[in-house]
């Protein structure tokens, strides 16, 4: 018999202030550790993520810059998930959708000199893979946070939710595969590396949500 689909959306009213705070320090260190995956996976150059293909093809279109058009697009997803569902939306994914460049600059100051394009293949191919997998692993912990994930990676929870009869590992890679086909058509950058995630980082994340979700759940004092 099949065991019934946990939901992702969750009410937090009931938190207090120090809940609040304890909950969004674990999802800051889940958002770090998740960055710290992808700029393993973008120093590797083999490939940008599914997301940001999808921005590169809007900027082009758009004649605007990739960073400008990135928080326009996450405002936009905000606003609609805030009008349009409920449970979702949270101080955490403001602060997602914010923290996340900061995040990688930092990385990418401290970890560039060591993984660029001219590092070894095989160092360059170890350090994707290595990005998909750290990058799934915080990934699962923000969303067990339950104080918000980012508005692109809401989009994917809340069809999980909605498509109750697939896993969220496939609603994942849908999601994935339709930014990153989105964004070639309209002139994004594709690489090895982009189809690696499309298709691994989905069911890495599902393979982390139930590790992650007991310690997780121990800090926060929930059951």
């Amino acid at each position: 018999m099949n065991q019934k689909k946990e939901k992702f959306a969750s009410d937090t009213s009931g938190r207090s202030a120090a809940d609040w705070a304890r909950a969004l320090l674990v999802l800051l260190a889940g958002l770090t550790i998740a960055h710290l995956g992808v700029t393993l996976f973008l120093l590797s150059e083999l490939g940008t993520d599914t997301f940001t293909v999808f921005i590169q093809g809007l900027s082009r279109l758009a004649g605007l810059t990739v960073g400008t058009v990135h928080v326009i697009v996450l405002c936009i997803l905000m606003l609609l998930m805030l009008l349009t569902t409920k449970g979702y939306v949270k101080p955490g994914t403001v602060v997602c959708a914010f923290c996340g460049g900061p995040i990688i600059d930092l990385f990418t100051w401290l970890l560039g000199g060591w993984i660029n394009v001219q590092s070894g293949m095989a160092v360059r191919i170890a350090s994707m893979l290595l990005g998909c997998v750290i990058l799934s692993c915080g990934m699962s912990a923000v969303i067990n946070s339950n104080a918000g994930t980012g508005p692109n990676d809401l989009v994917a929870v809340i069809l999980s939710d909605k498509i109750e009869a697939v896993q969220f590992r496939w609603v994942r890679v849908g999601c994935d595969l339709f930014f990153v086909v989105l964004g070639f058509l309209l002139g994004g950058t594709v690489g090895a590396g982009t189809v690696v995630a499309v298709f691994l980082t989905g069911p890495l994340v599902q393979f982390w949500l139930p590790r992650t979700k007991i310690p997780v759940q121990a800090i926060l004092h929930e059951d």
